[in-house]
């Protein structure tokens, strides 16, 4: 977790960087803590967030934890693929799910080495098991290893919340949205966490007025 120091001097930062940044700190609740213990656990959760809603993740995510007990690769992997897809996975994360399995039991994957290692060297590992990209790999470094200049550009949300702030007409790709938080180094995951707050604080609570 950022202590209340750290994230006041990458305010400054950001405010002294972007000024837009200013505008989305005086119109948001406090940033939420995102923080979550590392472990195959939180990964495979991450994993069931890919491209579903919050409201269906936390539910598939319940029903998964209720069932695999405890949540360790070894107990996942005593049920099958339909079995997991019967607890609401679909096919492909189902396989992925046993997939990160497998890997961290068969010791292609040791998490506890992560934070000793170099982000391009924690993603390239992270990316070698199936079903993992880097939007997957992204959000577990900013979650449970701390790492305080992670962009995860390809994030819809993310993405959504700079154009808005921006004043563009339509979502930044990718490109545009690494070109616009290189001058925010090193501190890019704190601004991804403002803009996420921003998302939910400004950019959703717009559409539903307009609904």
């Amino acid at each position: 977790m950022t202590s209340a120091s750290d994230l006041t001097i990458a305010f400054d930062y950001l405010i002294e960087t972007d000024a837009d940044f200013a505008t989305a700190l005086s119109v948001i609740q406090p940033l939420p803590d995102r923080s979550k213990p590392p472990g195959f656990k939180t990964l495979t959760e991450i994993i069931v967030e890919q491209q579903v809603s919050l409201a269906s993740a936390a539910a598939i995510w319940k029903r998964m934890t209720a069932a695999i007990s405890p949540f360790t690769p070894e107990t996942l992997l005593k049920y099958n693929e339909t079995e997991l897809r019967e607890l609401g996975l679909s096919q492909q994360k189902a396989k992925y799910c046993r997939a990160l399995a497998t890997d961290i039991l068969e010791k292609r994957l040791i998490l506890s080495n992560f934070p000793e290692l170099e982000d391009s060297a924690v993603i390239e590992q992270l990316m070698q098991v199936k079903g993992i990209g880097r939007w997957t790999a992204e959000i577990y470094m900013m979650a449970c290893l701390g790492h305080t200049d992670i962009w995860p550009a390809g994030d819809v949300a993310l993405q959504s919340a700079m154009g808005h702030l921006k004043g563009y007409d339509v979502r930044p790709t990718i490109e545009q949205m690494d070109t616009l938080a290189e001058p925010l180094r090193p501190y890019r995951t704190i601004a991804a966490r403002i803009l996420w707050r921003y998302y939910v604080d400004v950019v959703q609570t717009e559409k539903r007025k307009r609904t």
